[in-house]
């Protein structure tokens, strides 16, 4: 057990312009299970739950909300389908500092955790491709929890049970989405936003993180104790 938990978003954070894969198997899925032709054209995905992106897609092609609840099960196992056949090789998208900085927390065995948009098997299959799965033992995913917040709950409550951290472990989240610093706000918990991804620094900087990085070459382990 350590006094420290990390959490991570991926897309922006650890891997950035990854491809169109991911966006191409939600709309492939969608074509197979309800016939319909969709796209995320206009749709504002970053920061954005793979579930609330097909939502949105399906919203737009005209499809009810109930159903779309009926449907979106099958979405989600479609989608994943598709991404595990099409992800490509990712190892030189990964983000400025990330290598090296997983390599410098896991020799301090810091435990570190994922916290994503992403649906469960796309985002370990993207970890894979990027070479960086090896770094972690469990996350929470697009389709635990209707909200970012209540992804990083479901985290955090994770590390607990397994005996990761203690009851009153620094734990703070990196992402490079304003939803990433709220949704730390809303546990309680430190938020360490990285400019690495569609939000600028200044969009980042309106919703006062604990700490704002240009890239992850610039974290240092003060940060984590707010030093």
């Amino acid at each position: 057990m350590t006094n420290t938990l990390v959490l991570f978003d991926i897309d922006g954070t650890l891997v950035r312009r990854a491809g169109p894969q991911h966006r191409d198997a939600l709309a492939e899925a969608i074509r197979k299970t309800t016939g319909l032709d969709t796209t995320t054209d206009g749709i504002p995905v970053h920061g954005m739950l793979d579930q609330d992106i097909l939502t949105q897609m399906l919203l737009r092609a005209g499809m009810s909300n109930a159903a779309i609840a009926r449907a979106m099960p099958a979405i989600h196992n479609e989608a994943e389908r598709v991404y595990l056949r099409t992800c490509p090789d990712i190892r030189r998208k990964t983000c400025p500092g990330v290598r090296s900085l997983l390599h410098r927390l896991r020799r301090r065995h810091i435990p570190l955790a994922l916290v994503t948009g992403n649906l469960t098997r796309i985002g370990w299959k993207k970890l894979e491709c990027a070479g960086l799965a090896q770094h972690f033992a469990f996350g929470a995913f697009a389709e635990m929890a209707k909200t970012r917040a209540g992804l990083a709950r479901i985290a955090i409550r994770m590390a607990r049970e397994q005996g990761a951290v203690g009851k009153d472990a620094v734990i703070a989240l990196v992402g490079d989405a304003p939803s990433d610093i709220l949704a730390a706000r809303e546990n309680g918990i430190r938020s360490i936003a990285v400019s690495t991804g569609i939000s600028t620094a200044e969009e980042l900087r309106e919703h006062s993180p604990d700490v704002l990085l240009p890239d992850l070459t610039h974290f240092k382990w003060e940060l984590l104790e707010g030093r």
